[in-house]
């Protein structure tokens, strides 16, 4: 790699393409103007690419598939897209109705009418109601679908806006409810009230009918801290109101306030990730390992203590697992605590509740193992549950399961979006650099002749303490395994799939071990001869767009493809775009003597070189990504464009961080990103 790379010293001193960095400074969109209309032309000029937008849109907007919704207070509630509502619809039905075949949705906010009438790009961006009611609620507006948004006050029973009532301009904000008629509240309150982050520094309290600026300051952080937010939980004993304080993206300080907006500093790890409060005891899960009330807690321990006890004088243990398994998320309902976990990176559901004695005891919920499970509605003033399941092979299946019951029952399930039949899927496990065994999935045609001419494409995330599983992926699907292709999952390390140690192990310095997990996977599927760096690409998003640039640029013979999506790639700069330093707990601060080299040892476009033979890129980002600056994507495609390499680009001018605001974007989105790949990888 050391030959392959240019020395840190003589990186970031001149940047001939920083004013691409001006994200709609007319000569900056005269550019973009320019890639997106050659990359089009590109693309459409090869016969599959209509034939994979229609498909794809056939997907994305078809009638049949299940409407994912919360549960409140008796209504299911769904987002909602097609080819009549192209922003969407955001409405309801009665839970009885919700389980037939074709409910009857009352609507209760049509985005289409709302942007027209208004003539606003609106994009929806969720909500925050009122429990246990669910009438009162903050609806967030995104002007093209970045993470800065408007806040709205709705009334569900009135279908309407409230007039007059809470309204924050566009921001970065966050807002919960107090009660009904008060808000906490953290956004743009004027200079100094943010973080260099971009996100709020200052929480305060707002009255209803009093303008903004009279709200009262609750709670006050750094400049460098991330943000400040608000976490107000409402159950049947009583209302919980807590203000976190994060100091970088995995290090909190979390307070209790009280009625006369008093605070007391809960007496957790910093590194611990507050859960939510069940029967008036914290639940939080470990980071590190942890000495407390007499005992150990091993890293990735769900634990609880009392609300009340400042001293940690009686921590509990909820669940431990094993050096296999990981604690993903959590949810409460009424009676339970339901903890969704992995063991080798499947999916499995435990329910625990306090005895007579304050004990936990647990139970398996009843529902698929062997793939992906995930908590699409909880409520704490229910003991209903909606788990969704599914696997690379098996469509998306919705389970209802309420309180106690021995079985969880299908309520919906998704038709099959590709032909499965011929398929199979393995999980094997390659050897890294330093020796670490590395799981991956491989789906494929169970006839596949092992002689290296085999398509595949390689997917990772790798970052986060984000974990990969094993998912139903119909544009993949279609576009791709029905037409030959092998699709890859690699579980690298930096990612959540076994807990903290697997995250922490490519932390800052340590980041190259993922990139080395990563190309150890390419290597195994080259070596086993399943395919030929001819027939290899590889594809990554946001941080795996970090991950994939990184690894062509150290190992360009390895691929002959590389997609990246939204991607971060001159990690010297990044901090200073964005949200950008809020992830330095992450990557290390560039600007640090002592961090700057092992980030100038990778970053991707510092180290693009030229006469390296790379792979062809495709680079999409959005215009209105606030989150990942499209600076990345834009620098690195003039750069590797001007070294005369072959390189596409595409950036969609609203979307926000998804690259999309809404499906037809999606669909042409990956009908670009199918092409491209069936060009290089496919094509003689």
């Amino acid at each position: 790699m050391a030959g392959a790379c240019v020395h840190p010293s003589r990186l970031g001193q001149d940047d001939p393409y920083l004013w691409l960095e001006n994200i709609e400074d007319e000569k900056s969109m005269e550019w973009v103007e320019k890639q997106d209309k050659a990359s089009l032309a590109f693309f459409k000029s090869d016969p599959r690419y209509e034939r994979f937008r229609r498909q794809a849109e056939d997907i994305l907007q078809a009638p049949d598939r299940i409407p994912d919704g919360r549960l409140l207070d008796g209504y299911v509630y769904n987002f909602w897209q097609d080819t009549a509502s192209v922003r969407g619809i955001w409405r309801r039905t009665p839970l009885e109705d919700y389980q037939q075949p074709d409910p009857a949705w009352e609507t209760l906010l049509d985005l289409d009418a709302l942007a027209s009438l208004e003539k606003e790009n609106w994009v929806y961006q969720g909500n925050r109601c009122l429990p246990p009611r669910y009438t009162r609620c903050l609806i967030f507006l995104s002007r093209g679908g970045g993470d800065a948004s408007v806040m709205r006050e709705f009334r569900v029973d009135q279908r309407a806006f409230v007039p007059d009532g809470f309204y924050l301009n566009e921001a970065k904000s966050s807002a919960d409810w107090i009660d009904a008629d008060t808000l906490a509240v953290g956004t743009d309150f004027g200079p100094g009230s943010l973080t260099r982050s971009g996100y709020p520094r200052v929480l305060k309290t707002w009255k209803r009918g009093s303008p903004l600026d009279d709200a009262r300051t609750l709670f006050e952080g750094e400049e460098t801290d991330v943000e400040v937010w608000p976490m107000i939980i409402f159950r049947p004993e009583g209302k919980t109101f807590i203000v976190g304080r994060s100091v970088t993206f995995f290090e909190h300080e979390v307070w209790l306030i009280g009625d006369n907006r008093n605070k007391i500093k809960l007496p957790l790890p910093p590194d611990a990730k507050l859960q939510g409060v069940f029967k008036g005891q914290v639940l939080a899960v470990l980071r590190s390992p942890w000495d407390a009330a007499g005992r150990n807690f091993a890293a990735g321990s769900l634990i609880s203590l009392a609300a009340t006890d400042s001293n940690a004088s009686q921590v509990n243990l909820v669940y431990a697992p094993d050096e296999r398994s990981a604690v993903r998320n959590i949810g409460t309902t009424r009676d339970a605590v339901l903890v969704h976990s992995l063991h080798n990176v499947a999916g499995e559901i435990l329910q625990f509740g306090l005895s007579t004695e304050g004990a936990w005891e647990s139970r398996r919920v009843p529902v698929p193992e062997g793939g992906t499970l995930r908590l699409i509605s909880i409520d704490d003033f229910s003991n209903d549950v909606f788990v969704g399941y599914e696997n690379f092979l098996v469509p998306d299946r919705l389970y209802r399961h309420a309180g106690g019951a021995e079985e969880a029952r299908v309520i919906k399930s998704l038709p099959e979006r590709f032909q499965a039949g011929h398929l199979t899927v393995e999980q094997k496990e390659a050897k890294s650099k330093d020796g670490t065994r590395v799981p991956y999935f491989i789906v494929r045609d169970k006839s596949v002749e092992l002689n290296g001419d085999n398509p595949t494409l390689l997917y990772s995330y790798g970052g986060f303490d984000i974990a990969l599983t094993p998912e139903y992926m119909p544009i993949t699907g279609k576009l791709w395994l029905e037409n030959g292709g092998v699709f890859v999952l690699a579980n690298i390390r930096g990612g959540g799939e076994f807990g903290p140690r697997w995250h922490r192990a490519a932390l800052k310095e340590n980041r190259q071990k993922a990139f080395d997990d990563f190309i150890g996977v390419a290597e195994d599927l080259i070596r086993q001869n399943l395919t030929s760096p001819r027939r290899l690409g590889i594809m990554g998003g946001s941080n795996g767009g970090l991950l994939v640039g990184a690894v062509f640029v150290q190992r360009p013979g390895l691929f002959n493809a590389v997609v990246g999506q939204v991607p971060l790639l001159d990690m010297l700069r990044y901090s200073k775009l964005l949200a950008g330093a809020s992830w330095t707990a992450e990557y290390g601060d560039p600007d640090l003597k002592a961090e700057r080299p092992a980030l100038a040892r990778y970053s991707p476009y510092q180290q693009v070189r030229p006469g390296r033979g790379y792979p062809a890129l495709f680079l999409y980002t959005s215009t209105k990504d606030d989150r990942v600056h499209p600076g990345h994507a834009r620098k690195m495609i003039a750069k590797m464009q001007k070294l005369g390499y072959k390189a596409y680009y595409f950036e969609n001018t609203e979307g926000g961080h998804s690259a999309a605001a809404n499906l037809l974007q999606r669909a042409k989105r990956h009908a670009m990103e199918y092409v491209f790949l069936s060009r290089q990888l496919k094509d003689k």
